[in-house]
């Protein structure tokens, strides 16, 4: 495999993590919760633990390949020491997404999912969390893409 194939295909799979993360995130926070109120509170309940189970699953795995492949490219394009601002917003960007990501999961999350009735008050903060993920998201496509011109 040739050289310039191998770091295309890290940043395929960096691409693509951030897809399944923030679109998961922006799903969730624009479909799936507004379609939720079609349910009675019993079957809300199932089905958004269901999805967020789903979602939480996939960014644990996804989450990792993303910072990692990131943190890949930055040192084979010279280290961190040479890393243009928009990388480093996109870096810090990345961590913040990831506290967010265990702040709901470990905290809202957890409740929810070891309550007997859960409370819609968790489930709005998780959203609250998700939502704050898709809209850093956001930003980070864009400074990814700002970092094109460097």
């Amino acid at each position: 495999m040739s050289h310039s194939l191998l770091w295309s295909l890290v940043l395929a799979i960096h691409i693509a993590g951030m897809t399944l993360w923030v679109g998961g995130a922006a799903y969730a926070v624009l479909v799936l919760r507004p379609s939720l109120g079609l349910l009675d509170t019993t079957q809300r309940s199932s089905v958004h633990l269901q999805t967020l189970n789903r979602f939480f699953r996939i960014v644990w795995h996804v989450m990792p390949m993303v910072l990692a492949s990131g943190w890949a490219m930055v040192l084979h394009e010279g280290g961190f020491a040479n890393t243009p601002w928009p990388v480093n917003l996109m870096q810090l960007l990345g961590l913040v997404m990831a506290g967010l990501f265990a702040s709901a999961f470990f905290g809202p999350y957890r409740k929810a999912r070891r309550a007997l009735r859960p409370q819609p008050a968790l489930f709005d903060a998780v959203r609250t969390r998700v939502g704050l993920v898709a809209v850093l998201g956001m930003v980070t496509i864009l400074s990814a893409s700002l970092n094109h011109g460097f």
